[in-house]
């Protein structure tokens, strides 16, 4: 895919006047954050669970490189192959290079977001291989040369009207008009189920790989990742490093926080644990070839303010709860991984140059940490980022950034203010008179002051309650009998 994640305030305005995208982002992040708070408070001790999982993951970040020796060392055991790519060619090369050997011609491929940033379809293609994608989303998005837009349903700013139209013209089937849905289903299965029984190899990614025996552990709802690993005779799976978790028993924490967070589901439909290639008499492909793919990880790992974000699961609940992604969706952030945490490690991974607008792309409400299934600090990730970019502007002209004039004035003016509380509190009432004026539908419409004008033309701003915290605190604490 095409980097644009310096392009991000272009692509969010883009975003913003799309009306379909709009709709699209609300019913999906709302439905995934309901579900989410349902699955979390029928599980009374889900706060304890988050602190397991952060330790889980933090303790294999600690020993990550005995880790991953032990992982390589336990898949030889079982018969597997292990190969370890530098970056995003080498990973795709190996593959490549497997199929090229094993006389592979169709390759089936179930959802990873790992083969996303590789980029792995479009060097298969080019390679001479017909790479199918079976996960339904990531098949919809294929057929109409996009990519995901979100970790989890990547096909989510697509309706099913404009997938009827793809299927139309891709595989030329068409949906009767009270198929819905379901029509579409079977539409992909038909086409899918030819693909999986002519394919020679499998591609997968993995949620976790265990150290301790050597196992791959693969989550989905559909059964295109059990599919794609037990009937073609070659699987290969595209393993980030920081997937390790050292023990078998730490999955018993792992595969409650996983699916909660993300789908709001107690367990995922399917489970897949992969350990080694198949033995005589079982199911399973005849070899297993495991890439274990650094490009650009090592350089997290060996960054002390930011290393945590190799904790991160892939869930994709930060995303349904950022206000910023719920107006702008994944491809206004321009590369694989969307949301607060791709504002943390794109940036890592493409540079400060490329994805130097990204970490400001976020409202720093807290929102994203609170839901984090293993505790990832992302808004102090965001800010340590944001003073990385200011420095590096700053070297790069040789000056300190400037401010505008209406900036310089507004912090000016709050400082004067701030230091005299009945000034601050005759701003606050005519300003909240004022904005309460224009408000309709409690928000307010575009504010024509400087300094409000360019955040009223994008954003929707609240109407201010008629009584201030501060009024509101005080007629309380009288109305007790106390003071604050």
């Amino acid at each position: 895919m095409h980097v644009t994640s310096d392009k991000f305030s272009k692509n969010a305005a883009d975003a913003l006047h799309d009306p379909f995208l709009q709709g699209a982002l609300q019913r999906a992040t709302g439905k995934f954050v309901n579900e989410r708070l349902r699955a979390v408070a029928e599980y009374p001790g889900f706060e304890a669970l988050r602190d397991q999982g952060r330790a889980i993951k933090q303790e294999a970040l600690d020993r990550l490189p005995e880790l991953l020796e032990q992982f390589e060392e336990k898949v030889i055991e079982r018969g597997g192959f292990v190969h370890w790519a530098r970056d995003a060619h080498d990973a795709n090369q190996i593959a490549i290079n497997l199929a090229r050997s094993e006389g592979v011609k169709v390759i089936v491929k179930s959802k990873s977001m790992t083969t996303e940033e590789t980029n792995l379809n479009h060097a298969l293609t080019e390679a001479g291989f017909e790479a199918v994608e079976t996960d339904l989303g990531e098949y919809i998005l294929q057929l109409d040369d996009d990519y995901p837009s979100h970790i989890l349903a990547p096909a989510i700013h697509k309706t099913k009207e404009q997938v009827a139209d793809i299927f139309d013209r891709r595989l030329h089937e068409k949906n009767p008009p009270d198929a819905g849905i379901p029509g579409l289903n079977t539409i992909a299965r038909r086409a899918l189920r030819t693909k999986f029984l002519s394919a020679q190899m499998g591609i997968t990614g993995a949620n976790f790989a265990v150290a301790e025996t050597g196992t791959i552990v693969i989550v989905e709802n559909e059964g295109n990742a059990a599919l794609s690993t037990t009937l073609p005779k070659i699987h290969v799976a595209f393993v980030g490093i920081e997937k390790i978790v050292p023990r078998f028993n730490d999955l018993a924490v792992m595969l409650k926080l996983l699916p909660r967070s993300a789908t709001g589901q107690r367990m995922s439909s399917y489970t897949n644990f992969l350990t080694g290639a198949a033995r005589a008499g079982e199911e399973g492909p005849q070899k297993l070839h495991i890439i274990l793919l650094d490009n650009g990880r090592t350089k997290i790992y060996a960054d002390e303010k930011l290393q945590g974000s190799l904790r991160c699961i892939r869930c994709g609940a930060c995303l349904n709860v950022c206000p910023v992604y719920q107006k702008v969706g994944g491809h206004a952030y321009g590369w694989v991984y969307p949301g607060p945490i791709g504002a943390v490690i794109s940036p890592q991974y493409l540079g400060l140059e490329r994805g130097h607008q990204l970490p400001f792309a976020s409202s720093l409400c807290g929102a994203c940490y609170e839901v984090c299934p293993v505790k990832i600090e992302i808004p102090h990730m965001l800010l340590e980022l944001r003073n990385r970019v200011v420095e590096e502007n700053t070297k790069a002209t040789g000056r300190p950034a400037k401010r505008t004039f209406f900036e310089a004035l507004s912090f000016q003016l709050f400082a004067v203010a701030a230091r005299r509380p009945w000034l601050w509190g005759l701003g606050s009432a005519i300003g909240r008179r004022l904005l309460r004026s224009k408000a309709s539908g409690g928000t307010v419409g575009k504010v024509e002051l400087p300094v409000l004008r360019k955040w009223t033309s994008e954003r929707d701003l609240a109407a201010p309650a008629e009584q201030s915290f501060l009024e509101q605190w005080k007629q309380r604490s009288g109305s007790k009998g106390g003071r604050a």
